[in-house]
């Protein structure tokens, strides 16, 4: 079955939010590194999606006129192709000629998709449950996705950690495969 690996929002935007902690950034780098290099080497497309909001606020991280619509720059990798969304789903994003991340896929003949990205329980759970939707097999790469702690509406703080395993459990069997980045080409 022909893959393709889906770098999900790995861009420069998230480390001007007040919620970054970068205390598990570089292992998550490593392993979208390992996977980025792994795929590569093996012929398996890779994509590059980010988000960017519309708009020409400076003040917006997520605005090109920011200037962080980029990759961080720990990441290396040359992307087969270069996707820009404004919600969470990535199969919604559209390339330099308007064509969806979706419609790329299809037309390579592309079945089963690795997620991976920033953050795990938003835009990485949200292009996962949407891809097995419309058809895509999908490995949710856990620990190639990062997320930060969130406070519970009574104030309560969830860990990244917590998070990562509500995802794997909601998706683990019914939208994906989950897997690790050591297991992801297996």
């Amino acid at each position: 079955m022909k893959q393709a690996l889906i770098v999900v929002d790995v861009q420069e935007s998230f480390r001007q939010r007040p919620y970054f902690r970068d205390e598990e950034l570089p292992r998550f780098l490593r392993n979208v590194q390992s996977l980025v290099n792994r795929c590569t080497a093996r012929g398996i497309a890779v994509v590059q999606v980010f988000h960017q909001e519309p708009g020409e606020d400076p003040g917006n991280p997520f605005t090109a006129a920011s200037g962080f619509v980029r990759s961080m720059p720990e990441l290396s990798l040359e992307a087969d192709e270069v996707f820009f969304k404004q919600v969470h789903s990535a199969m919604f994003a559209r390339d330099r000629h308007g064509a969806t991340l979706e419609a790329w896929l299809r037309e390579r003949g592309i079945a089963e998709l690795l997620i991976t990205g920033i953050r795990t329980e938003q835009c990485c759970e949200t292009t996962t449950r949407h891809a097995s939707d419309l058809g895509f097999q999908v490995r949710y790469v856990s620990d190639a996705t990062l997320t930060f702690p969130m406070q519970t509406r009574s104030g309560r703080e969830v860990s990244a950690q917590e998070i990562r395993e509500h995802t794997e459990l909601v998706l683990d069997g019914r939208f994906a495969r989950v897997v690790t980045t050591a297991g992801a080409l297996a």
